[in-house]
């Protein structure tokens, strides 16, 4: 193409991106996100998942052997789940009594009451069980258990497991449509999998070509999509009716976690080198909209659809320790204690 001719081609083309330019990208041009608060909760140990009750204001956040309640007015934390080993993540009941914490280091689903915040039950699931969700459609739990590569499912009236589900690999976080599909990552295989809620089957292994070691997963039900976050910096985003993959948005480098807002229709990914990356899921470009510096570490969130906020954790790190001769396995640098803290990330 002569080089008049390419220059106006590539006007047109960007005349005609300007004029398909979303709405959320325009929102979001307007006002951006940016952090509005921190909270200091404090304590020693590890972290992992965390979930919002949008309706009661409250953040579960599963710290080491405890799940921490925050609320979410106040940023103080108003209870702790005690006597667990080694917590998750946290999911809930469609009917706000009970909420359920995979207690990965005792091989456990543990329900507890939403009120009282008591422990009710103590329910027997494979080994270390991890990712976990509720699914309305069946008015099960699924608890998917990284070390025996399969998923506990427990029916949610009478607090027993129903079956356990059989995976092609390690599983990280799962989602449920609410149409009888529960979908989940499969982070050895760089793949999703799609489990049929009623029969207890895997209906579907889909390649997430370009996308490795997926683990943090939200769904857009409307639009029939997932946004599964990877290593390599990629978002992988899922047709959940075929399989394929129709985009990779970059991201930042080690995500754990991702979010997605139905009604601003964006997708978030929340990023270990201290980023939070917000994608346009509006249409069929999902452009990056915003990378917003967090802080490092702050890899897992939630997000909360009413209050149009995110939460992330992390807490100060010390030096990284020396490499010990024949030691194999990630190094990991000490938690500073006392500076576990939430990132309240918004739009105001």
């Amino acid at each position: 193409m002569p080089r008049m001719s390419r220059r106006l081609h590539w006007l047109s083309v960007g005349a005609m991106a300007l004029g398909a330019c979303s709405l959320s990208t325009v929102a979001l041009a307007q006002n951006p996100y940016k952090i509005v608060d921190h909270w200091k909760i404090g304590g020693e140990g590890g972290w992992d998942y965390l979930k919002v009750d949008s309706a009661a204001h409250l953040l579960y956040i599963t710290h080491g052997p405890a799940v921490e309640v925050v609320s979410t007015e106040t940023g103080k934390v108003i209870h702790t789940i005690t006597g667990l080993k080694g917590t998750h993540g946290v999911a809930f009941d469609a009917n706000g009594k009970y909420g359920y914490i995979s207690d990965g280091g005792a091989n456990e689903v543990v329900v507890f009451d939403r009120h009282s915040f008591e422990k009710v039950a103590e329910i027997p699931a494979g080994t270390n069980p991890d990712g976990i969700t509720y699914d309305p459609s069946t008015n099960t739990v699924w608890a998917f258990n990284g070390r025996s590569r399969n998923a506990t499912v427990i029916d949610v009236a009478s607090q027993k497991v129903i079956g356990t589900v059989a995976l092609p690999g390690k599983p990280e976080f799962p989602q449920a449509d609410g149409k009888g599909n529960v979908y989940d990552n499969i982070e050895d295989k760089n793949e999703v999998v799609r489990i049929d809620a009623k029969t207890l089957k895997v209906t579907a292994e889909w390649p997430l070509a370009g996308c490795d070691s997926p683990s943090g997963m939200a769904i857009d039900i409307e639009h029939h999509r997932l946004f599964s976050v990877c290593d390599g910096k990629k978002m992988a985003v899922v047709d959940t009716e075929s399989g394929k993959v129709l985009a990779t948005p970059a991201i930042g480098d080690g995500p754990d976690a991702a979010s997605y807002d139905p009604t601003l229709e964006l997708a978030f990914s929340s990023n270990g080198d201290g980023t939070l990356t917000v994608v346009d899921a509006k249409g069929d470009s999902y452009g990056v909209l915003q990378t917003l510096p967090t802080q490092h570490g702050a890899r897992t969130m939630t997000y909360d659809p009413i209050a149009k906020r995110a939460y992330l954790v992390t807490a100060e790190f010390g030096p990284m320790p020396a490499a010990v001769p024949g030691q194999t396995g990630h190094r990991r640098p000490p938690v500073i204690p006392g500076s576990f803290t939430v990132i309240v990330v918004g739009r105001e």
